[in-house]
């Protein structure tokens, strides 16, 4: 999270230091490495590393699990009037909707690969529920368009492929639209930022239709570009901006069933 001033003055108070740029962190480590050292390797797993023959699946789990749902609480949080991801996170409605996000970007991830899938979405709903961390949603927001692809797009797009509907994957896309939307609005102006945001800016100025706006941001982000499964996305994460649009994040969940 970003320091704050708040932070500055725990800091001097709790352990008698002036700090200008303390680092709150919290008790958390994992440190994941490929097991490819031709010339030998000391025996790092003796001390909590995880040596791993491939990377890739354990990355994915992190993106996906962990950074998807970052995502969704900071853009429903925001919408919520949640400024925090602890209190967007106890929310009992925005906490159900992140397991059932968890449960659909799952099986996106490989079987084989050694992940324990359900430990590691519990430790992080012990992570998201840290009120000491105070990580701030409008932080986590920023630059949505080049975060979304590879936290939501992909595991959206193998849902498809999979034969499954990616619901609640596709509302994440839609809270950020929605989020962007409503900077200057419900949202302060700068609340958080993206490079597109001078194009977005225009787009919703010329006020096209609802699935015209997601088409349009899709075109803008690069999202799902060249996939057959893209029109689908776009049929999806439209019908869920429809409900934002109507009745904020409580009827776009409450949509969901």
């Amino acid at each position: 999270p970003a320091t704050t001033d708040a932070d500055r003055e725990r800091i001097a108070v709790e352990l008698g230091v002036e700090d200008a740029w303390p680092v709150m962190t919290e008790p958390f480590c994992q440190w994941v490495v490929e097991d490819n050292f031709p010339q030998g390797r000391p025996a790092w797993e003796k001390f909590g590393v995880t040596m791993v023959d491939d990377v890739r699946p354990f990355e994915d789990m992190k993106l996906r699990l962990l950074n998807g749902s970052h995502s969704a609480i900071a853009y429903l949080g925001l919408l919520s009037g949640h400024a925090t991801v602890d209190r967007a996170f106890a929310d009992p409605a925005i906490r159900q909707f992140v397991d059932r996000l968890w449960a659909e970007a799952i099986p996106t991830l490989p079987a084989d690969a050694g992940l324990d899938t359900s430990a590691y979405t519990a430790e992080l709903a012990e992570r998201f529920s840290n009120t000491a961390l105070a990580h701030r949603t409008a932080q986590i927001a920023n630059d949505g368009s080049q975060k979304l692809p590879q936290r939501i797009v992909a595991s959206a797009l193998e849902c498809i492929e999979a034969g499954s509907v990616p619901e609640h994957l596709t509302l994440v896309i839609a809270a950020w639209i929605a989020a962007c939307e409503a900077r200057g609005k419900t949202l302060p102006e700068s609340h958080f930022t993206d490079p597109l945001d001078a194009a977005l800016a225009a787009l919703f100025g010329r006020n096209p239709s609802t699935e015209e706006t997601v088409a349009a941001v899709f075109d803008l982000a690069g999202f799902a570009g060249g996939s057959a499964e893209r029109q689908t996305l776009v049929e999806l994460a439209a019908a869920h901006l429809v409900h934002l649009r109507q009745g904020g994040v409580t009827l776009a969940l409450a949509a969901l069933g």
